[in-house]
């Protein structure tokens, strides 16, 4: 079996080479789904593996635009419109300097999963820009979204494509999209999500990808017969998943001993909690991404230019980026006494981080825990088709109950006597709808 993977992996890089997180996210699931494959000769015969690793379209376009100094800047623009065979791509938009093909691959193959997960009617894409927000005025904000949104509107639409914010854009960017497109297509539609409360955004969607989270690993915990309540968790970054995932702790009796960011780390004994949890929406606005400010807010201590994966805890919550716990970190929480990972960011371990936690602890993947935020956004989806708006009780509880059927699903596909491998039971969950529904509708 371990050869057939190889080999499948080996012609992927061959067609894709210098993709390293793209094939990184593709063998994941590969190596997870490849049993159930071969068992299955209707998805073989139709090649649907093959197909599925093949984005429908990926669409790349130059983004100019004038900074205040009149200069003349450049970006690059990308839409990767992954699989569509349950519904519109749906998918986030990212701006930051990391940004390249291989990382919206990445995360466009692992969102047509997660969503799938869901069971929400959306396709899975991404997309974004190496044009990053830091040290730009809102007017230079401004005129590099209308710029970007004037090549981007020709592929987007509400029963298309729905994009969505990510790293870098935040309400702020997705109005001065929504605003261009509004003014290109002569229409107010549904064409993007994490609107405005005031025009057509849904409640709770900044927090929800936090709070699915929680409500995941709550369901985790509950199968191995314990609660949130009395548990000490670390969480990475101090961003809006951070931040929901915060809130949500506290609301149910967890204490959150850290945050981080590109500098370092907090570790508060005393619990994130309060007027805490407030100041990180202060944080995140008025500095560059750093957390040291709120050690001397809070007489907290700060561990400059090291990880918070070092501190022992009941449990952990990537909340930050792509492989920001590697193995050497998953071996120091296990020895301190972590029982359970939560990955609440996108890929948020390595591979061998992945081998060593599902080894040792109750380690979930974040194409699982992280679903929320999509979730709301569908529902925001719904919300605009119907022209309402739900309150934030049954937004709320629309989201458990997707959180907990996504659990259910991860256990019916990854149980095993009282162990469940959730890397497998999201793997295959998510998978099984996407195939079936790419076999109904036939070579395309």
């Amino acid at each position: 079996m371990k050869t057939d993977i190889n080999e499948f992996i080996a012609g992927l890089e061959n067609r894709t080479p210098g993709e390293g997180v793209f094939h990184q996210a593709v063998e994941e699931v590969i190596e997870s789904v490849w049993d159930f494959y071969q068992k299955n000769p209707r998805y073989q015969r139709a090649k649907i593996l093959e197909r599925m690793v093949e984005p429908e379209r990926v669409i790349m376009f130059r983004v100019p635009w004038v900074d205040d100094r009149g200069e003349v800047q450049i970006n690059r623009g990308y839409r990767v419109e992954f699989n569509s065979a349950l519904g519109p791509y749906k998918g986030g938009l990212r701006f930051h300097s990391t940004v390249n093909l291989s990382i919206l691959k990445f995360l466009g193959f692992e969102q047509t999963f997660k969503n799938s997960l869901t069971t929400l009617p959306m396709g899975g894409g991404k997309g974004g820009s190496d044009f990053s927000t830091k040290g730009k005025t809102d007017a230079e904000i401004m005129r590099f979204s209308q710029s970007f949104m004037t090549e981007l509107y020709r592929h987007i639409g509400p029963n298309t494509d729905v994009p969505a914010g990510d790293i870098g854009v935040g309400g702020r960017e997705i109005g001065y999209l929504f605003g261009q497109y509004k003014r290109l297509k002569n229409e107010f539609t549904g064409v993007l999500t994490g609107k405005g409360l005031g025009w057509g955004g849904s409640l709770i969607r900044p927090e929800a990808t936090g709070f699915g989270a929680v409500y995941f690993a709550q369901h985790m915990l509950h199968k191995i017969g314990k609660d949130i309540e009395g548990q000490t968790i670390s969480v990475s970054g101090f961003g809006n998943v951070a931040w929901g995932a915060i809130t949500k702790i506290n609301e149910l009796g967890g204490e959150v001993v850290t945050i981080s960011g590109p500098d370092g780390y907090i570790y508060d004994p005393e619990g994130i909690k309060g007027d805490k949890v407030e100041y990180l929406l202060e944080l995140r606005a008025t500095n560059n991404d750093i957390v040291e400010p709120y050690a001397e807010e809070f007489g907290a201590k700060f561990i400059p230019n090291k990880r918070p994966w070092e501190v022992a805890v009941d449990m952990a919550m990537p909340c930050a980026t792509e492989n920001e716990v590697d193995e050497t970190d998953a071996k120091q929480l296990v020895s301190n006494g972590c029982k359970m990972l939560a990955e609440a960011s996108n890929m948020g371990c390595t591979t061998k981080a992945v081998e060593y936690l599902s080894e040792h602890i109750d380690y979930a993947p974040g194409k699982a825990v992280n679903a929320g935020g999509v979730a709301v956004s569908g529902l925001e989806m719904s919300q605009n088709s119907m022209r309402i708006n739900w309150q934030r009780e049954e937004v709320d509880a629309r989201l458990k109950e997707i959180m907990k059927n996504i659990h259910e699903t991860c256990v019916n596909y990854g149980g095993s006597g009282n162990k469940t491998n959730y890397v497998k039971g999201a793997n295959i969950g998510g998978f099984v709808k996407v195939a079936d529904a790419m076999l109904a509708q036939g070579i395309v």
